[in-house]
């Protein structure tokens, strides 16, 4: 289990490249997926929601000193993210979860609460309805990333030896 926690660290900084320099490609119309998101929220389930909220916390202030983006915004928003992401960390229904489409609500949930708290501290435009930059920072990118967490339905093994 210690080992969960060392990986964990260590798989955010290549995400963290691919998320910087490849997501921005495949971005359509400025809608571009949260890939830290769904590892974020993959690590909460699969421990527990002190250990999401605390991931979440490293992984937002590693994205904002790494990125240069607002020092906080991030942090309060995976945070937040982690935590939610924590309630379905129920140990008799953990593997349901992580085998089920259930998990792309849960990252579309997850996604959509990091996203909007993000833009929310993050967007400076004052001319921009409040109901537009939640729709077009929010719940669009919510919706893809919670598309390409489909991904980790599929290759997520059916039965894990211990």
């Amino acid at each position: 289990m210690r080992s969960d926690y060392i990986v964990s660290i260590l798989l955010f900084f290549p995400l963290l490249v691919i998320q910087t320099t490849m997501v921005p490609l495949i971005a359509v119309r400025g809608v571009a997926p949260d890939l830290i998101l769904i590892l974020l929220v993959f690590y909460s389930m699969r421990t527990n929601q002190v250990y999401g909220t605390a991931l979440g916390f490293t992984y937002g202030f590693l994205f904002d000193i790494i990125t240069g983006s607002l020092l906080g915004s991030t942090m309060l928003s995976k945070t937040l993210a982690g935590f939610v992401a924590g309630y379905f960390s129920n140990e008799n229904k953990r593997d349901n979860y992580l085998k089920s489409y259930a998990f792309v609500l849960i990252v579309l949930l997850c996604s959509v609460i990091d996203l909007i708290i993000n833009s929310f501290f993050s967007t400076i435009d004052l001319n921009t309805n409040i109901i537009l930059l939640f729709y077009y920072q929010g719940i669009l990118p919510g919706i893809y990333t919670a598309l390409l967490s489909i991904f980790v339905v599929i290759f997520y093994p059916k039965r894990i030896l211990r």
